[in-house]
């Protein structure tokens, strides 16, 4: 399948593209750090560093500092969040690592901060939220990649130095850089469920993040998602957690309007089954197409973002070309916006 023409979606927003010694923020957008986790955080430190930028953590994010299953209520988080947001000299947002609060501050964000002085803000899992949010009240790109301390700071140090290496070049360009990076470095592991070749933007995050919000005052407009490459993966729970999940995207009428889909490697769910025991439980690739139905959109699988980690960034709102035959998935313009440029761009 071939997309058709792009949806015109106003004041699609660029952060200024990074420069080196420019300053980059983590934050505790949702979830606490907990003191065990402090050294993956000083080598994320190192990870940015390298690439060139200067590092800060924000108060917020202090060893062992909680409030329930949140780094600090939802109105001090917001309250720092917006803080960063209006500070010229951060450049850059990254979160340490996701959780369960941004629903709780949704409503307290300063969008006209956001929309006077884009800024790249990093993060997946709970930042999910933050992405689509951010994308459809501002037009903002956001980068759905690593988070700090389990990301750059965990996955990458467990990965092949070749891989490490390859990441951090990736994101240093895509940070820094206003070119389109073009085809993302595909591995074995990626799977082609449906095949078919298509263009659109891309649009996604957490499964259940996105079935979450649209269920709030904050839900993204239908027309977000005409002709867009939907991304989306899902960590615990259970296969049919999974299979509800996208009954709620197919009643809410997005999966009509997509023209592809690239799904995540699944972290952690329980009573999925494997290609080698077809009367067992289902695998993933049979639940998505069993709701597309005979949708006859591309599907690319097990693609590695998300959870399982180490992530490829997927930055929302950003044009896309999928060819799920290829096995191939392209960024086709520039994350970030060049340095002598000012205002949205479209």
């Amino acid at each position: 399948m071939t997309g058709s023409a792009l949806p015109q979606l106003p004041h699609l927003l660029r952060p200024r593209a990074l420069k080196p010694g420019d300053l980059v923020v983590v934050a505790a957008l949702s979830g606490p750090l907990d003191a065990v986790y402090e050294p993956d955080l000083q080598q994320a430190v190192a990870v940015l560093e390298r690439m060139g930028f200067r590092v800060r953590r924000a108060p917020l994010l202090e060893a062992g500092r909680h409030r329930w299953w949140s780094a600090a209520a939802p109105t001090e988080i917001a309250g720092e969040f917006n803080a960063l947001l209006r500070d010229p000299e951060v450049r850059a947002i990254i979160a340490h690592d996701g959780g369960q609060t941004a629903l709780g501050y949704l409503d307290l964000i300063d969008f006209e901060a956001i929309a006077a002085d884009p800024k790249p803000i990093l993060g997946y899992s709970d930042i999910s939220l933050l992405h689509l949010v951010l994308y459809a009240r501002t037009g903002l790109v956001g980068f759905h990649a690593d988070v700090a301390t389990r990301g750059l700071g965990g996955y990458w140090q467990s990965a092949p130095a070749a891989r490490r290496a390859e990441l951090e070049k990736l994101y240093s360009t895509l940070l820094t850089g206003d070119e389109a990076i073009g085809a993302l470095p595909a591995t074995p592991s990626w799977e082609c469920w449906r095949a078919g070749r298509t263009e659109g933007r891309l649009i996604g995050g957490v499964i259940n993040r996105i079935a979450l919000v649209q269920a709030t005052s904050f839900a993204l407009p239908l027309e977000c998602f005409d002709g867009a490459v939907l991304f989306w993966e899902e960590a615990g729970g259970q296969a049919s957690h999974v299979w509800s999940y996208l009954q709620v995207l197919r009643h809410a009428g997005i999966l009509d309007r997509i023209s592809g889909m690239v799904v995540g490697v699944p972290d952690a769910i329980d009573g999925l089954g494997t290609a080698d025991a077809p009367d067992a439980s289902p695998t993933l690739a049979e639940i998505v197409l069993d709701v597309l139905g005979d949708r006859d959109i591309p599907v690319l699988g097990n693609v590695e973002f998300g959870h399982a980690g180490p992530n490829l960034p997927m930055p929302v709102g950003i044009r896309v070309g999928l060819d799920a035959h290829q096995r191939t998935l392209s960024l086709l313009e520039p994350a970030v916006r060049p340095l002598a440029t000012t205002g949205p761009v479209g």
